[in-house]
């Protein structure tokens, strides 16, 4: 099932929903973090079609999501530059998601300079190794190719960095796309664990720096790289960046690191 698909069932009335297909987008017991934040953005553009772009969001990840949802979203402001909207998902009476967007007009600048360049460049995705193939969780092996972006293999420096591209992206619009994708890898403390064990992330934000982001072939450079790991968590930054090493998205994540 492609992801816009699984999208169908969204209306503008919000409310009770049912998705079917769900096993493609499990994550373990719950759906797949970048999938559930999707479903409650577009929840929320559905719900109010004359927002302006998108700039950032911050999504918590409260409890696991299933099949049958109650779809909850209001305008929390409505400026004349920004509307900032809040979505939820709750399943059986609780809340197991809730995100906050923000949407703003474009202005003229006032202050103008681009990301830094990717450092350690690796390489276009063409000429990239097939990686994580047979391996990871459902939602990866249903949904997503996976390429190698670094040299490094098992634990070493704790960042992972690969190329990702979704398999059926028919019917998504660029930003959609960056939600869905900006959640797909594990953490980079997955490189720095004293042994095998569950990850699970807890939060998520982000800046778009690109309202209308493109690439090539719908490749993108996903890496996870944290910061620092004590106390049984994680605090990652999540970038990424086309495939011409242009960077369209900046994120933050806490990541619970289990013994």
């Amino acid at each position: 099932m492609s992801i816009a698909n699984l999208l169908d069932p969204i209306t503008a009335a919000g409310g009770e929903t049912c998705f079917s297909g769900l096993e493609n987008w499990m994550q373990g017991r719950t759906l797949y973090g970048g999938a559930s934040a999707l479903i409650a953005y577009t929840a929320a553009i559905r719900a109010f079609t004359d927002l302006p772009p998108l700039r950032a969001a911050q999504v918590a990840f409260v409890a696991p999501t299933g099949p049958e949802v109650e779809l909850r979203r209001e305008i929390v402001r409505q400026g004349r530059n920004v509307a900032q909207v809040r979505s939820e998902i709750w399943c059986e009476g609780k809340c197991t998601l809730t995100a906050f967007w923000l949407f703003g007009t474009e202005r003229e600048a006032n202050a103008e300079h681009d990301a830094a360049p990717v450092e350690d460049w690796p390489g276009g995705p063409d000429e990239a190794d097939v990686a994580m193939q047979g391996q990871g969780p459902a939602f990866i092996q249903n949904n997503f190719e996976i390429r190698r972006a670094q040299d490094m293999r098992g634990p070493g420096k704790p960042v992972v960095r690969r190329w990702a591209r979704l398999t059926a992206r028919e019917g998504l619009d660029p930003v959609s796309e960056l939600i869905l994708l900006g959640d797909v890898l594990p953490p980079g403390a997955m490189r720095a664990m004293r042994r095998q064990g569950p990850i699970s992330s807890i939060n998520w934000s982000f800046n778009l720096l690109e309202p209308a982001p493109e690439t090539r072939d719908g490749w993108w450079l996903s890496e996870n790289a944290s910061q620092h790991a004590a106390h049984g968590y994680s605090s990652e930054r999540l970038r990424l960046w086309n495939a011409d090493g242009r960077q369209v998205l900046d994120g933050m994540q806490c990541v619970a690191v289990f013994g």
